[in-house]
């Protein structure tokens, strides 16, 4: 007799059902991360599109910023009521070394000049630097401290010492320490900055590591992260790296917030700072290599990048990718007559010397005259004699940007198109699924770089593999082009709380990465998934819709070329692309429409919904609403605009200035804007009638308008 047991029918059918039950269960959780997932994904394309659009912007206006910068600025001169237009010697005071002094007497200077007043709670530093003054910085900006301009002008002195030692492209090895720490982009987020030292202990001989650009910009403490990062690099010279980002360029600073927080941080001394630090990060390495097999550099790679070229040329001379500079040479060649520096001799005249000299549109004989002299110009020192290299092809096409430098605003006598070109590619460049190099159109500048241009250049300089940043990746890494190319992006949160993760890489002698996540949590951690990602969709959603209402009238037009009968309805391909062909996103619009509008029974799409959800509160009644929507599309251009003109940073500029500088700018984008708009509404924001304008508060006050949450605020 044997032992058993048995098995009703009914407990096998309830057997059955629950096994049923837990696959639905599965499948149905599997399908809801799924979703999530795809929320997440397209928030986070969304915020990537229009960052690059930012870009974009900045890339193609950088001929009027150039202008501004040189004819409106006057760091040197004292203050006074009228700013002039800078002379040739002033415009080359500030774009040569000279600018700035050299000597160890300015440590010394400042000490003298510079009193740091009784009052002062803040960290203290002595010089030369030691590891106890790294640990008193660390401690001080955990507690929301500020170091004094004098420690900084001094540590900024020390660091471009230390920095002018170092090559082009920095050599390492894995030979002596067992892991080498690799970050990537931190964009102000000082927060991510002290985890990572936190997670993976602080810099020194035994624990090296590089920083891969994009050190500023963005985040609300980019100047306490640049002096960590320098402290750190004067006492470990041989063990803490930085190479430099496309954001360490200070017309880039005016537009991301840098710029910004200086003045409001060291409002005295903010100027120099600034000045002193165009230096500094010109001076910055561009690569580094290690154990010759591993290259880590910002942005990429194009199909003429040199790495022996980048190696030799003299990388200072490159003040900023975005103003290129013109040579004295190229001003005599010039047919147009007088420059405008010297004819400009206050604000007031510029509109006629515009018309006289356009800066923006060139005659088709003048600007092949220009090509032609860049060419001859730049190309007698273009050809460097590379021992065992054979030199590199023409440069074929180039993209928007890089023609403009051509034709209208060569660069300097010193640097060539070449070398520019080369720097542009290795800090702007992303990489791209298909084989090929393209301009990076999306960017405005650098090009996408496919697997076959990975591997010539890996092959072509032995490499094993290419390390970069630049770009904000969702789980702060990502790994492409058949494991060749890894993108390590360290600033968590770098769009909205939850929207990424931050990583770094340890990377062994054997030379295999290892990837260290990670996610400042401040509210993030008591919030459900569902909750996170809704936040993240919310806020890119919230941001997709001012790009879209900053185009209205350009979005009508083209909505209604599809609708002739004017009925207020389109298909949803016709509304996709309409909105496509204005914005130039490239994003889903298909998926994204049932939450951009509304739909009508018959599923075609009411367009005009796409702005029911917005507007812009007046401050002034008298503002016509065509002016109000090129305010707000013009935003971030017109502060930095004004802050060129603003020299004391107080915010106010006189109506003078705003009047005549927005017809400037009027004239630079053929805005149809009339000139009696300009000045009624320059009368109209004169609150106090004093002469002057808050510009802060002004365009604070053009700023979109979100109904319904105005509504839940109430």
């Amino acid at each position: 007799m044997g032992c058993g047991t048995s098995v009703t029918s009914s407990q096998v059918k309830k057997s059955e059902k629950a096994i049923k039950a837990a696959i639905l269960i599965q499948r149905w959780y599997r399908s809801y991360v799924a979703r999530l997932e795809m929320r997440r994904r397209y928030a986070l394309s969304i915020f990537q599109s229009i960052e690059y659009a930012e870009e974009q912007a900045q890339m193609q206006l950088s001929n009027f910023f150039t202008f501004m910068l040189d004819h409106f600025t006057q760091p040197n001169e004292p203050d006074s009521g009228k700013k002039k237009c800078k002379t040739k010697d002033a415009h080359n005071s500030l774009t040569t070394d000279n600018s700035v002094p050299d000597s160890d007497e300015m440590m010394g200077e400042y000490e003298r000049t510079i009193e740091i007043p009784d009052s002062y709670y803040g960290p203290h530093l002595c010089f030369p630097l030691t590891v106890a003054d790294t640990n008193a910085l660390l401690q001080a900006f955990k507690y929301r401290q500020q170091l004094h301009a004098r420690y900084v002008l001094q540590l900024l002195h020390e660091t471009r010492k230390v920095l002018q030692q170092m090559p082009n492209i920095t050599h390492l090895s894995t030979s002596y320490v067992k892991e080498i720490t690799i970050c990537g982009d931190l964009h102000g987020k000082l927060d991510d900055l002290l985890l990572i030292f936190y997670k993976n202990g602080l810099p020194s001989e035994e624990n090296p590591y590089i920083f891969n650009g994009d050190f500023v910009d963005r985040g609300k403490n980019s100047v306490e992260i640049l002096i960590i990062l320098f402290a750190f690099l004067v006492v470990y010279p041989n063990h803490f790296h930085l190479n430099r980002g496309n954001h360490e360029d200070h017309i880039m600073n005016l537009r991301y917030g840098f710029t910004k927080e200086v003045m409001k941080k060291y409002r005295s001394y903010g100027k120099k700072i600034l000045r002193l630090l165009q230096d500094v990060y010109s001076w910055l390495p561009l690569a580094t290599i290690v154990d010759n097999k591993v290259l880590i550099l910002h942005g990429g790679i194009s199909d003429t990048t040199d790495l022996n070229f980048l190696n030799l040329f003299q990388r200072n001379k490159l003040k900023t990718l975005l103003r290129p500079l013109k040579s004295n040479t190229e001003t005599n060649h010039e047919p147009q007559g007088p420059s405008l520096i010297e004819e400009c001799s206050n604000l007031r005249e510029v509109k006629k010397c515009l018309s006289r000299q356009d800066i923006t549109k060139s005659s088709s004989s003048s600007s092949s005259e220009r090509k032609q002299y860049c060419r001859d110009g730049a190309g007698a020192k273009e050809h460097v004699n590379l021992p065992g290299r054979t030199h590199s092809s023409p440069l074929g096409e180039q993209q928007d940007l890089e023609s403009r430098v051509t034709t209208t605003a060569c660069t300097s006598p010193d640097l060539t198109t070449k070398e520019w070109k080369q720097v542009l590619d290795i800090l702007w460049s992303d990489p791209k699924h298909q084989n090929g190099c393209a301009p990076n159109k999306y960017r405005g500048g650098g090009c996408y770089f496919g697997p076959d241009v990975t591997a010539r250049l890996l092959k072509r300089y032995n490499l094993k593999m290419l390390i970069r940043s630049h770009e904000c990746k969702q789980e702060g890494y990502e790994i492409c082009h058949n494991g060749k190319v890894i993108t390590i992006f360290s600033a968590s949160n770098y769009y909205e709380e939850g929207s990424n993760r931050g990583a770094y890489i340890k990377l062994n002698p054997d030379l295999i990465p290892r990837f260290v996540q990670y996610q400042v949590n401040k509210g993030t951690r008591k919030k459900t998934i569902h909750q996170r990602v809704s936040t993240v969709e919310l806020s890119a959603l919230k941001s997709l819709r001012e790009k879209i209402y900053a185009h209205k009238s350009e979005l009508v037009a083209a909505f209604r070329k599809y609708d002739p009968n004017d009925t207020g309805k389109i298909s949803p391909s016709q509304w996709a692309s309409a909105v496509e062909s204005v914005l130039h996103l490239d994003l889903p619009w298909r998926t994204l429409r049932s939450r951009l509008v509304h739909l009508a029974q018959d599923g075609s799409v009411e367009y005009l919904s796409s702005f029911d959800a917005l507007e812009i509160e007046l401050p002034i009644k008298e503002v016509q609403p065509s002016l109000v929507e090129t305010l707000c599309r013009y935003k971030a251009d017109l502060e930095i605009i004004f802050n060129m003109i603003d020299k004391d940073h107080s915010g106010l500029i006189s109506i003078d200035e705003f009047r005549q500088t927005w017809k400037l700018f009027n004239l630079h984008l053929n805005i149809d804007v009339d000139d009696e708009s300009i000045d009624s509404l320059a009368r109209s924001i004169d609150f106090n009638k004093d002469g002057n304008i808050d510009f802060n508060e002004f365009l604070e006050a053009f700023h979109v308008v979100h109904k319904f949450e105005n509504k839940i605020s109430e």
